[in-house]
């Protein structure tokens, strides 16, 4: 008899009803297909799926005049002729890893024997091969030669799969802009390693401060709780760019209200370089005091050894640019004897004679 569908046929439908261990799905037929329910349950013996939901399935063929279709081949429909189509139709068989042998493992599929080579046991984080003996395990079909007499399959197939699966539903709720909780898995170097629903994320260490950070393990720990701001996400390669420094208010918005021209403030040396020392006003704000405005202090001194990163130091703002993200200092020390020193000559000035220092000592 001939039926809508062919042995092994992929289909999509719609759960119609749920009753005790039997799914029914709608064909869009006079009767509706049959699947096992233990197919579709978790751990816990609940059901990963509810009524109205759409699922995939293969057609396993008329049993006692119902259309029965299946997720995965296991057990006794496991036949060669279901493992034929398994293999033609990439339908996942189910199999008891019995032993390990040399270079892979045994896999018992129904009444077949298979062998699953070490390299597609498991996924990206493997166990020792230990581990998989004894176990139920999805594979699918990579080679079926000799009318099923040599089989060869993969584990880690069904799990990049599955794999793909999650990221793509990931992709689909993660946007870049969006602000989320992430835990901190490891740290490097070059930054940290977050989760975030199950998926590692890279915060580069140049977004987690306003400030630079030169030792990560001072800002954040293995197990921390964030709030991190997705700056961008290559999903094709699977890579995600978290950011904590997109969430702080940034310094620089605010610079030419907040710092005047002409006026002192206090900062700190963050920083000493050949021309200069870098003196941070605040989290996020440094101003560069250009070694030409040092007092007594010409191009060839060597700066690190008169001042220290860490000491605080009284300046005086000289220009701000706020596109360029530059702001100009000058020591208060060197501004105030500038000052003390236009005084002096404003004071002694003469205006017939002009100044003159030996005139200035005879006035005494």
């Amino acid at each position: 008899m001939k039926h809508a569908f062919e042995i092994g046929q992929q289909i999509e439908a719609a759960i119609v009803a749920i009753s005790g261990d039997t799914i029914f799905l709608n064909l869009n037929l006079k009767s509706e297909g049959v699947l096992d329910a233990t197919e579709l349950k978790k751990e816990d013996g609940t059901l990963s799926v509810k009524e109205g939901d759409v699922i995939k399935a293969f057609f396993v063929g008329e049993i006692d005049g119902e259309m029965r279709f299946t997720t995965k081949i296991a057990g006794e429909k496991a036949d060669k002729s279901m493992l034929e189509n398994a293999w033609k139709n990439a339908i996942p068989v189910e199999g008891h890893v019995e032993k390990e042998i040399k270079g892979g493992f045994e896999v018992k599929i129904g009444s077949s024997r298979a062998f699953c080579p070490y390299s597609q046991m498991g996924g990206r984080n493997k166990g020792e091969p230990s581990e998989f003996v004894g176990k139920h395990l999805t594979f699918l079909i990579q080679e079926y030669k000799e009318d099923g007499k040599n089989l060869l399959v993969s584990n880690r197939a069904i799990l990049e799969i599955e794999h793909k699966k999650e990221v793509g539903k990931l992709e689909n709720s993660l946007k870049v802009g969006m602000t989320v909780k992430a835990t901190v898995i490891s740290l490097q170097t070059f930054g940290a390693f977050v989760s975030i629903q199950g998926f590692q994320a890279l915060l580069p260490i140049s977004e987690i401060s306003r400030t630079r950070v030169t030792d990560i393990e001072k800002e954040l720990s293995v197990g921390q709780e964030l709030t991190v701001k997705i700056i961008n996400a290559d999903w094709a390669h699977e890579r995600v760019s978290v950011s904590l420094k997109a969430l702080i208010a940034d310094p620089w918005d605010t610079v030419q209200e907040k710092y005047i021209v002409g006026k002192k403030y206090e900062g700190t040396i963050i920083r000493i370089a050949q021309f200069g020392l870098f003196v941070q006003l605040e989290p996020g704000l440094d101003g560069l005091v250009h070694i030409s405005e040092m007092t007594d202090i010409d191009r060839n001194t060597n700066l690190a050894k008169l001042f220290k990163t860490g000491t605080k130091m009284s300046v005086i703002i000289k220009e701000v640019n706020r596109s360029e993200k530059r702001i100009a200092l000058t020591p208060t020390s060197s501004q105030e004897q500038d000052l003390s020193a236009a005084k002096y000559m404003a004071d002694h000035n003469d205006d017939d004679d002009g100044y003159n220092p030996f005139a200035a000592l005879l006035k005494r």
